[in-house]
């Protein structure tokens, strides 16, 4: 499919309402009784509700005929992906541990990634019912008591009036950290503990999920810094949300991630806002 903007508009509206309809069947699991859970081969949880959400989110989008690497699909071989000059990268479930404890903060993540960067990302909140989307050069936007009749792929300049643009919220004192709700590392806590050191006022927002990245590009919070495990389906959507609001996410050493790499694991990473400047 070509990558020009009015194919790249269509496949943004499409992702959004997939984003939508597996929202949807992941709440009709979150509001039952089982969840029925399964044990994955590195120990992480993975629930009815992923997976059907995978399977909506990739049947919707199988006929643009663009390759898709999904957690739940992760098998696919270096040997394959490495020639992908466009390709989906999907966490049909992010937060499942959030998910299964029903503190509410688990999204779907869809991104499309051209020449492994990051170019449009949709990353939704089922029970919040909060869309966070970007597509590049385009900006960030987050669309708040979101409903299926707003994704319009007729008229996107209308979907844009109707979003608020992020960033939203003016830096304040001190500095917001967002950390992970059920993996802070002790590097973190040590990340913390040197801002203070600094001087710094620290304000600390505990999240779960892609939310976290969100939180960056709407101004909520200044800085996310991951010294854990992550993989790239986790943060490619959230990534370019951040990017389209004038943050960014880098390794470390201030170094551009990388994605389809031959392991899918990402490096230690810092997440800024606009307005950070430590």
């Amino acid at each position: 499919m070509s990558s020009g903007l009015s194919s790249i508009r269509l496949l943004l509206v499409k992702a959004l309402s997939l984003s939508l309809i597996a929202g949807d069947a992941i709440m009709e699991v979150y509001g039952g009784s089982d969840f029925n859970i399964e044990m994955k081969e590195d120990n992480s949880p993975l629930t009815l509700a992923d997976k059907t959400s995978n399977s909506i989110i990739v049947d919707g989008i199988k006929d643009f005929g663009i390759p898709v690497l999904s957690e739940e699909g992760s098998e696919i071989s270096w040997e394959i992906r490495k020639d992908w000059e466009m390709y989906w990268l999907i966490d049909p479930l992010d937060g499942t541990k959030e998910f299964i404890k029903r503190n509410d903060e688990f999204t779907v993540n869809i991104a499309l990634m051209e020449k492994n960067i990051p170019i449009l990302g949709v990353v939704y909140l089922p029970v919040l019912k909060q869309l966070y989307f970007a597509l590049k050069g385009h900006g960030a936007y987050k669309l708040e008591n979101v409903e299926h009749k707003d994704l319009n792929e007729e008229d996107f300049e209308q979907l844009l009036k109707k979003s608020m643009k992020l960033p939203d919220h003016k830096k304040g004192e001190g500095i917001r950290v967002v950390a992970s709700r059920s993996h802070l590392s002790q590097e973190t806590e040590d990340f913390i503990r040197e801002l203070k050191g600094k001087g710094e006022k620290i304000d600390l927002v505990p999240a779960g999920s892609s939310l976290k990245l969100c939180l960056i590009a709407e101004g909520k919070a200044d800085v996310y810094p991951r010294m854990g495990p992550t993989m790239e389906w986790d943060i490619a959507a959230g990534h370019i949300i951040i990017n389209e609001s004038g943050g960014c996410v880098v390794k470390l050493d201030s170094t551009p991630l990388n994605y389809n790499k031959p392991d899918l694991l990402n490096p230690w990473f810092i997440a800024k806002s606009k307005l950070y400047r430590s």
